[in-house]
């Protein structure tokens, strides 16, 4: 059985840092991953890509062959990979052991995990390989200024996951870059009662109701929960671990691993 990560949101919510720091915490714990690029725009890398789209299809070579633009070009680019998942992708799954473990970086369009299918049949193809998987949704928390914000996040989350139907872990990255990290930390356990009247004044009267039933949803019967994720390195390598563990638990990775046990020579008494 093989496990995997399935990185996603919105565009530069720091999902490729969130690789980055992966790998390294990985590389320093001596644990062994593999990061795929799933996006046929990326350039740069901060870790060893195991997998490239790239070798399948480029964005540039779309754009400029199809006279596609930046958003219409990438579609086509996952459409191409969602028809060559039988092929490319599977010959490329055989280079890795039963028990390897694949990080996926995928693209920020957010279309790709709310409505469109692509993602959708990936993580079945993988499935289908024998893998479990986890989504890992970050979220920039610079975005979590106010209650309508909030909601707005959080509504994206839980189209994803419904999308997608995976164990789902949820988290507030680039938490370094908060000034007021107590306005962010209020909203990781809400009081549904405060938090349903700050968002009945901000809208109009009109959406009251609609606004108690996404806070039972939310809130009342969390839906959803975040973790908070530190890009600084030095300051990341406890929040990684613990974000790590709880990916780990979702796919049950190391449940069936056999205990490894060291034979001692014992010395003949004579």
């Amino acid at each position: 059985m093989g496990y995997a990560q399935l990185v996603i949101g919105p565009a530069g919510s720091g999902k490729s840092t969130y690789c980055s720091s992966l790998y390294q915490h990985c590389e320093t714990t001596r644990r062994t991953i593999h990061i795929v690029n799933l996006d046929p725009a990326a350039e740069n890398f901060d870790y060893p890509v195991a997998m490239d789209i790239r070798e399948l299809i480029s964005l540039d070579d779309v754009m400029e062959e199809l006279g596609l633009g930046p958003n219409g070009g990438l579609m086509y680019c996952m459409e191409h990979l969602e028809e060559n998942l039988d092929d490319w992708l599977t010959e490329e799954l055989e280079n890795y052991l039963d028990d390897d473990y694949l990080v996926f970086d995928c693209p920020g369009q957010i279309e790709l995990f709310s409505h469109v299918p692509v993602l959708k049949n990936f993580v079945e193809h993988l499935r289908r390989k024998n893998f479990n998987v986890c989504v890992v949704y970050l979220l920039d928390s610079q975005f979590i200024t106010d209650v309508t914000k909030f909601i707005s996040g959080c509504m994206a989350s839980l189209s994803a996951m419904v999308q997608l139907e995976l164990p789902h872990v949820n988290i507030l990255s680039k938490m370094d870059l908060v000034t007021n990290k107590k306005e962010v930390e209020n909203y990781l356990n809400p009081e549904p009662q405060l938090l349903l009247a700050e968002l009945n004044q901000r809208m109009a009267p009109q959406f009251q109701k609609l606004n108690k039933s996404l806070i039972e949803v939310l809130v009342e019967r969390h839906a959803l929960c975040y973790v908070l994720f530190n890009d600084q390195y030095s300051l990341s390598f406890c929040s990684i671990q613990y974000i790590l563990s709880q990916i780990d638990n979702c796919i049950q990775y190391g449940e069936d691993a056999d205990v490894k046990v060291k034979d001692f020579d014992q010395d003949e008494e004579d």
